[in-house]
This record gives C-alpha cells, sequence and structure tokens, in this order.
C-alpha cells in the first residue's frame, strides 16, 4: 500500500486540461511552472561567511576529477547575484523557484548551531521570492555533504541519516513558516552509486558495498528528515523526495535483455521505491547483491522510518535507459553493484552536448509507471532539460532552437500522462543559470540563461523567452512552432 499523504492545498488534474486547439495543450490552471538550481552550481562564495568545505569542494580540488580543474568557488556568484536572478525569474513569469540548502553554509560542519549568516541569506532568498510572487520550493541536499561528516564515513554511517534528521529539522524551524515545498534528498541514486561505486561524484569512492550501504543511509535519512520536519512544518506543507528514475528498456526482445532491464530497473529503480513506499528492499536486488552484503547494516524498524509518509514524488527525466546481457569491457568506470553483466547501449537518434538521448516518450512512460504503481500519488516534474553549446551571437541573443524543441517534446510528453490520469501538479527546467555541471565543470549549459563565467553577465536565452510564452498561456503547442 502507498504510504502517501494527500495534505495540503495543491489540486491534482481538473477538467480542461486538454487540447483547446488543434495545436495548443493546456496545463491545468494550478499547474506550477518553475525552475531549478543547486547551491554548490550556483551560489559560489564556498568560504564567505562561516561556509566550511563541502564534499564537493574537496572533489572538485582533486587533481583530474571535474573538467578543466574547474571547481563551484564562484559558479555563478548566485549568493551575491540573487536579487538580479529573482527579477530574471519575474521576467521569465515563473511560479516556483526551485533551490537547494547549502548544508555546510547552514550548519557549518553538519554539527551544531546554525550559521547566523547561513541563514541570513536565505531568509533573504525566500523573503525575496515571495515578494517577486514565486513560490520557493526548497531542497535539503543536493550533494554537498559537509567535509566533517564525509570524514567520519559519510553516507556509509548511519550516524551521517541522523545529523541529516537533525539539519532538517534546524532548517524547518526558520523557514517553514514562508516555505511550502520541502524535498529531503535530490537523486540520491547519484549520491550512493556515483559518489561510493564508480567514483565519478564526490566523495569519489570507488567500493559497491559502501554504495549499498550508502542507499540505505540516505534513505533512512531521508525517513528521519521527515519525520523532523513534520514536528515543525504546517499542515499544508508539501514533504518529498526526488528521484531520477529511469525508464528502462531492453536493447531487444530476447529473454536475456529483458533480463537485463528488469535487474536495472530494481538497482535503479526499486531499490528506492520499494522501502520509500512499501516498507521493504526488492528480493531480486538483494539476491543480485548477496555476493557483496548480506544488508546487515538494515536495522530492525528502519524501514518503517524510510517509508514515512510524503504528499509528493519529485521526478528527475533527461533520458531513457537502455540496456543489453553481458559485460561491458570498455566501461571506464566501475559496474554498479548487482550490474556485473549488464551493458548501457546508446539509442539511435539525435543528443544532446551531454551524449544523451532526446527521447520524450521516456519521460510519459515514466510518469505513466509510477502511477499504475502508485496511483495516489501526485507528482512534480522536479528536473527536465538538456545541454548545448549556447554562445551569445552577434545580435547579442543566444539562440538555441534544439533546447527549446527538447523542452516542447517534453511538455507535451508531461501533457499525455496528465490527460492519461496522472496527478503531475508542476514542471521544473533544469536549469535556470548556466553552472558548475558538477564533472563537467563549466563545459556544459543547461540554462534558460546564458552565463558568461568570466563576467557573471546573464543573457536570457531564446528557450527562455519561449518558456516565458508556455507559462503565461498555461500551454504549449503540439508541434514546432514560434520561436
Amino acid at each position: 500500500m502507498s504510504s502517501v499523504t494527500r495534505s495540503g492545498t495543491a489540486t491534482g488534474p481538473t477538467p480542461g486540461h486538454h487540447a483547446d486547439s488543434e495545436r495548443s495543450l493546456r496545463f491545468p490552471p494550478d499547474f506550477l511552472w518553475g525552475a531549478a538550481t543547486a547551491a554548490y552550481q550556483v551560489e559560489g562564495a564556498s568560504t564567505a561567511d562561516g561556509r566550511t568545505p563541502s564534499i564537493w569542494d574537496t572533489f572538485s580540488a582533486t587533481p583530474g576529477a571535474v573538467a578543466c580543474g574547474h571547481t563551484g568557488a564562484e559558479a555563478t556568484d548566485h549568493y551575491h547575484r540573487y536579487e538580479q536572478d529573482i527579477k530574471l525569474m519575474s521576467e521569465l513569469g515563473l511560479g516556483a523557484y526551485r533551490f537547494s540548502v547549502a548544508w555546510p553554509r547552514f550548519q557549518p560542519g553538519g554539527r551544531g548551531p546554525v550559521n547566523p549568516a547561513g541563514l541570513a541569506f536565505y531568509d533573504r532568498l525566500v523573503d525575496g521570492l515571495l515578494q517577486a510572487g514565486i513560490e520557493p520550493a526548497l531542497t535539503l541536499y543536493h550533494w554537498d555533504l559537509p567535509q566533517e561528516l564525509e570524514d567520519a564515513g559519510g553516507w556509509t554511517a548511519r550516524d551521517t541519516s541522523e545529523r541529516f534528521a537533525e539539519y532538517a529539522g534546524l532548517v524547518a524551524a526558520r523557514l517553514g513558516d514562508r516555505v511550502r515545498y520541502w524535498s529531503t534528498l535530490n537523486e540520491p541514486w547519484c549520491s550512493a552509486y556515483l559518489g561510493y561505486a564508480t567514483g565519478e561524484h564526490a566523495p569519489g569512492r570507488r567500493d559497491p558495498i559502501a554504495s549499498l550501504r550508502a542507499v540505505h543511509h540516505l534513505l533512512l535519512g531521508h525517513g528521519l528528515a521527515i519525520r523532523s520536519l513534520r514536528a515543525h512544518l504546517p499542515a499544508n506543507a508539501q514533504t518529498s523526495i526526488v528521484l531520477n528514475l529511469a525508464q528502462v528498456r531492453p536493447a531487444d526482445d530476447s529473454a536475456a535483455d529483458v533480463e537485463a532491464a528488469r535487474l536495472v530497473d530494481g538497482v535503479y529503480n526499486r531499490v528506492f521505491l520499494s522501502p520509500l513506499f512499501h516498507g521493504e528492499y526488492p528480493a531480486d536486488v538483494l539476491a543480485a547483491t548477496a555476493h557483496l552484503t548480506d544488508w546487515g547494516f538494515v536495522r530492525d524498524g528502519d524501514l518503517d522510518v524510510v517509508a514515512s509518509p510524503i504528499d509528493l514524488l519529485g521526478i528527475n527525466y533527461y533520458q531513457p535507459t537502455v540496456v543489453a546481457a553481458g559485460a561491458d569491457p570498455d566501461a571506464e568506470a566501475p559496474a554498479l553493484p548487482g550490474l556485473q553483466d549488464v551493458r548501457f547501449v546508446q539509442p539511435p537518434g539525435p543528443v544532446t552536448d551531454m551524449g544523451w538521448a532526446v527521447d520524450a516518450t521516456g519521460l510519459s512512460d515514466l510518469l505513466l509507471r509510477v502511477h499504475r504503481e502508485l496511483p495516489d500519488l501526485p507528482i512534480l516534474v522536479t528536473e527536465n532539460g538538456a545541454a548545448y553549446p549556447d554562445d551569445v551571437c552577434a545580435d547579442g541573443a543566444v539562440h538555441d532552437p534544439d533546447r527549446i524543441e527538447y523542452l516542447r517534446s517534453h511538455l507535451v510528453a508531461a501533457h499525455r500522462a496528465l490527460t492519461a490520469g496522472v496527478d503531475l501538479r508542476g514542471y521544473f527546467v533544469w536549469s535556470l543559470l548556466d553552472n558548475f555541471e558538477w564533472a563537467f565543470g563549466y563545459t556544459k549549459r543547461f540554462g534558460l540563461v546564458h552565463v558568461d563565467y568570466s563576467t557573471q553577465r546573464r543573457t536570457l536565452k531564446d528557450s527562455a523567452h519561449w518558456y516565458a510564452k508556455v507559462i503565461s498561456r498555461n500551454g504549449v503547442d503540439t508541434a514546432p512552432g514560434e520561436r
């Protein structure tokens, strides 16, 4: 049974989210249109006002870890330029802004009292958003674990889950009177697997057993944080977790590839969904990883905590995942736990600057899959977007037609899911700004707003103007049209 509550004032699909012409699809009147960022990717000011190092400060300072030796030390200087950025949000007509709180800025070291200067920044940001009529959507953790906690074991240590719950309570006690949308974790899949198994993200470990411990302690931290949030937030607050669920497809219909897709679905999706909504880990995932661990780090009562009721599920989607049976001899990173005999296949067709397939059907299929399994669960698309090599042209504009078409096709796919009954409450473009793109540094641009990193000058791309029209119309064209 789904452990989802329906508190709060948000509403689901209502009559009228239909095609109001042959070309235009309308969304529900209360649909939440937004854009997203993350603290380490945009704030900069990495040593200002009492902020201490995070694992990403340490990782990005490690030679060879990040492209071109880039770091988030300055990023897009959102810490000092947030007022300018709120004006840009207003110009776009955003209804919501999804941002994350930097744990080492708010609670340096991950223990002890709140840092007054860190709190003051988020106070100013939240108040500025509300004054502009923009709903703050707060994420507590977008990968910037305080380095001191990593030194004590990071997400492999149970204590980190408890420290996270304490931190959640501190943030809620101070911002909960003004913020209605609360997410605990962003993409625990990345934190656990890329951080502790493949080493591609901070803290850069390559230990499959550690990654499974991290999976559990991230989920335990989520459940403990939900309980802490409930103790501090008003009844209308909307709590969630954000998952980068994969729409997994077999490369062909052979029994071996279908089995590979089932296994990947377990390690990517069900290892998170099943404990969150059913209070148990999938038996096939436990079996596939039994050669690594007996999962003895899961204690009695933990899964009841993990399955603490939430109000919404945030889903991040960029591309489908296509898999085939057989190990990949050319893989540059170690296999994820249990997936040593699986290959990841690049499907045919266009790709973004990340090399990711452009396939909007994956979004509608994924939303419908979650709806079939959890029919009472309200959903937000909390990230969706594409990187392209954008430049400011001689006319002073940034022309990015590929991004416009990417977003348009995915909004059409989201609308398709809505009309099929999915309780989709909103959509957030990734990202508001070009920013520090993790291990890719500043070499990939996802923003609606172009940032000149040498001057911090912001320029609205054509996609930003297009998205503003979508918001003002509360609808999207079914086919490519006006730019």
